[in-house]
């Protein structure tokens, strides 16, 4: 494990009102390079992820991965001094991150501000389905929602069938990443215009779809100016050819990218069509499009004729893009996952041994990494009570008000 000290965020604090996932999961990159993140969560039960997925002992096994290096907090912010809480700290946060519905925190009192006149310095990550403005800002919106109208849905699956979802709750990540891009751009800003107590703080508005939409490439341009409609088209790439799935004899899925174009003249060799590497009719990624069915029903036939470990050390060997279709249960054994050494070992409260993901993005100087996995709810709230200056006979009252 990392010492704390040496992670680049170290000395940030960051206060989370986020559930689920969007906003926890931007708290918690932030949690795994050094910030202190304080999640401050409902005493009655606090964040609904506890008991999402699949349940160890009653807590989700996702719940200590997404928490971790994270402190709970527990607050009832209908309570006048739960809310005195956490303006208390919010007057000492570099960043608050909530992913609330937008006019949630207006209701508590706590306006943009009120979180001005609290900490004229603070970030605020604001993330929520269709963003604090617009007519459709006061709509519940999720990362499936944000996916359908970003645009994402509308590509993803074959062609005569309806569109399909990514297997994870891929809208709501990509918006937790935005949210981090915003936060450490804005907290660029405030350090360049006076540092932490003096620099000016700004908002940064994150949509989900927008989030989405952000990822889209090229579709807005080529509708603009073509009037090109991209549909969904299965595996395929149409205009970057061959790159598609192709079944082994033994029923692997391996995704073969031959559309480099150095890369393809390696792949037809390799699958024994020399001709076709030196057709000049198929140098570059036009001409492979327009003769794609071809070449696809070529290489199905090549694959498919073969068991996939003798089509991945082919293609390997020459130099081909390829690889299988993992699941989680190749993941885990692959020597390559292994010698980069992406999986962390973590123990659970009764003292088992299990594994997680490994910190991303790898800095080389100041890496992050795990001190704990997710808290029990609210076992932090004395600690960090104490730290605001609230003595014991305090904290005590707190407690029996149903403030914390």
């Amino acid at each position: 494990m990392t010492a704390p000290g040496t992670k680049p965020l170290a000395g940030m604090k960051v206060i989370e009102l986020g559930v689920l996932i969007a906003g926890p999961f931007a708290a918690r990159i932030l949690a795994e390079f050094g910030a202190e993140v304080i999640k401050v969560e409902s005493p009655d039960g606090g964040d609904p992820l506890r008991k999402w997925r699949l349940l160890y002992e009653g807590t989700s096994l996702w719940w200590f991965v997404q928490a971790r290096n994270k402190k709970s907090l527990t607050l009832n912010l209908k309570n006048p001094d739960g809310l005195e809480v956490l303006r208390r700290l919010l007057g000492g946060a570099d960043v608050l991150i909530e992913n609330f519905r937008p006019g949630v925190l207006d209701k508590l009192g706590l306006t943009e501000a009120v979180l001005r006149e609290i900490n004229p310095s603070l970030v605020i990550v604001r993330l929520s389905g269709f963003g604090q403005t617009g007519p459709m800002a006061q709509q519940p919106g999720f990362g499936a929602i944000g996916e359908s109208m970003g645009g994402l849905r509308h590509i993803t699956g074959f062609p005569d069938r309806a569109p399909v979802k990514v297997g994870i709750s891929i809208g709501d990540s990509i918006a937790a990443l935005w949210g981090v891009i915003g936060a450490l751009m804005a907290l660029r800003h405030r350090d360049a215009t006076g540092g932490r107590r003096a620099g000016q703080g700004q908002t940064v508005d994150v949509a989900l779809y927008e989030a989405v939409f952000a990822m889209m490439e090229s579709m807005l341009p080529e509708f603009d100016v073509f009037g090109f409609i991209r549909g969904r088209t299965g595996n395929i790439m149409p205009g970057i050819t061959p790159s598609n799935t192709h079944a082994s004899r033994d029923g692997r899925h391996i995704i073969v990218g031959g559309n480099g174009d150095a890369i393809f003249r390696r792949l037809m060799t390799a699958i024994g069509r020399p001709d076709l590497a030196a057709d000049p009719a198929l140098a570059d990624n036009a001409g492979r499009d327009a003769r794609r069915d071809e070449l696809y029903a070529l290489i199905d036939a090549w694959v498919g004729g073969r068991d996939g470990e003798e089509v991945l050390r082919v293609l390997g060997e020459a130099d081909v893009p390829v690889s299988p279709v993992y699941s989680i249960e190749d993941i885990v054994a692959d020597p390559q996952y292994l010698a980069r050494a992406m999986f962390e070992s973590a123990r659970l409260p009764d003292g088992r041994e299990f594994k997680m993901p490994a910190v991303m993005p790898r800095l080389s100087a100041t890496p992050g990494g795990t001190e704990w996995i997710g808290p029990a709810l609210g076992a932090h709230t004395t600690e960090i009570l104490e730290s605001l200056g609230y003595n014991a006979e305090d904290v005590a009252l707190l407690r029996a008000e149903g403030a914390v």
